[in-house]
């Protein structure tokens, strides 16, 4: 994937990422990173989403979701699925679902 190119990709964390304002650490940085996309947490006590925008700032968000997190969260780790390239975007900001 070219690095000016689009993409969407689907993720779950695990680790203690509820309770810990994971969710709205999420959205601040993917706003900060000009992606579109969602965020909610799960029954599984993990936090699942959705990143859409520039292939350079979702691989920065990857990093972010994988290594970093809000700071009180403890990653366990992170899994990615469905990563592909897109001509447009489904949505059109990022959003915290309840």
């Amino acid at each position: 994937m070219a690095a000016g190119a689009l993409c969407s990709v689907e993720f779950e964390v695990f680790g203690k990422v509820q309770g810990v304002f994971f969710r709205k650490h999420t959205g601040i940085n993917a706003l900060k990173h000009s992606l579109v996309g969602w965020v909610m947490n799960t029954p599984r006590a993990t936090v699942v989403g959705q990143l859409q925008g520039n292939t350079g700032n979702v691989r920065l968000m990857k990093k972010w979701l994988r290594e970093t997190g809000s700071p009180k969260s403890r990653i366990e780790r992170c899994e990615f699925k469905n990563e592909r390239t897109i001509t447009n975007l489904d949505f059109t900001t990022f959003t915290i679902r309840k």
